[in-house]
């Protein structure tokens, strides 16, 4: 086995003690949020015409998150509160009809979207989302996060969780 000295295994240690301490600041950085779960994006039905606001409630979106909308003959469209309002856009901030959409959440306040098929959002296929500020947001990161449909973490954890298992392989190895 390989022999260190005093001063490299101290070294070693405050190496590793800082990556450890360091570790608590990263956390999940972003979410992606299947809208409308297992259904996708749809005309809800007559009797649940607030079924995607009621989703959207029920979920903390942040900065960075993301919103996947799935659906076929059909499209969404990101617009400004008068046009989600009539259920009417003839200039939206983001269309997409290639029944697989994802939107990333750049900004924090609320982001209205309608589909573009003529009448489905008169029958409930809108949402508002809101997102907050960094002010808003818990302390402890994603916490407090739930979705109705699936999500999927994206971390930056990863280089810092194998920069610490390495160092520890080393530890281990060499003592």
């Amino acid at each position: 086995m390989a022999s260190f000295s005093k001063s490299s295994t101290t070294v070693l240690i405050v190496f590793l003690f800082t990556v450890f301490c360091s570790l608590h600041n990263f956390s999940v950085s972003s979410f992606e949020f299947e809208v409308g779960g297992t259904h996708g994006w749809v005309v809800p039905p007559a009797n649940d015409s607030k079924i995607y606001n009621d989703w959207a409630s029920e979920n903390r979106f942040q900065v960075g998150d993301t919103v996947r909308f799935r659906y076929r003959k059909d499209s969404v469209m990101e617009v400004n509160e008068t046009e989600y309002k009539r259920c009417n856009s003839s200039h939206p901030n983001y269309f997409s009809n290639n029944g697989n959409s994802v939107f990333r959440l750049n900004q924090p306040g609320p982001f209205y979207f309608i589909s573009g098929v003529s009448g489905h959002c008169e029958k409930g296929q809108r949402m508002i989302v809101k997102v907050m500020s960094h002010e808003e947001e818990s302390p402890s990161g994603g916490g407090g996060k739930s979705s109705s449909g699936s999500h999927v973490a994206v971390s930056s954890l990863g280089v810092s969780a194998l920069v610490l298992i390495s160092s520890v392989c080393v530890v281990i190895c060499c003592f």
